[in-house]
């Protein structure tokens, strides 16, 4: 896993994957969203709209996933992933069963990383 970006109480992290991945985590553990104070949690949706708009412009998937689940570790966190027909997994979730077997040319994920750093402000 990679920071990308870091703050008092958030942190997004690139998950290793063929598709495009980040994940939003809170820096303290809350169990649960409705535990997120509100603030925090304004920031939370900020990130996300923040990083599906340039999901969506850079890559020009055909789905953007977002999911919030916290069975194996319960701290809030969410994923937002690039979704393309032709990906291993695609229409299954990726924790689904993989369809096929893909190589995708995609464009470079560390150019995307650094467009969503410059458009976040200080949280």
């Amino acid at each position: 896993m990679s920071i990308i970006y870091e703050n008092e109480t958030l942190k997004i992290e690139i998950e290793e994957s063929e598709i495009p991945w980040l994940k939003i985590f809170t820096q303290y553990p809350y169990k649960e969203m409705s535990e997120v104070p509100s603030d925090l949690k304004s920031n939370i949706y900020s990130l996300l709209d923040i990083i599906e708009k340039e999901m969506l412009n850079y890559y020009t998937p055909k789905k953007i996933n977002i999911a919030s689940f916290g069975n194996y570790l319960p701290h809030v966190h969410w994923h937002i992933m690039a979704r393309f027909e032709e990906d291993s997994y695609f229409p299954e979730p990726m924790w689904g069963k993989k369809q096929r077997e893909a190589d995708l040319k995609l464009p470079d994920l560390h150019i995307f990383c650094q467009n969503v750093i410059d458009q976040i402000k200080d949280l």
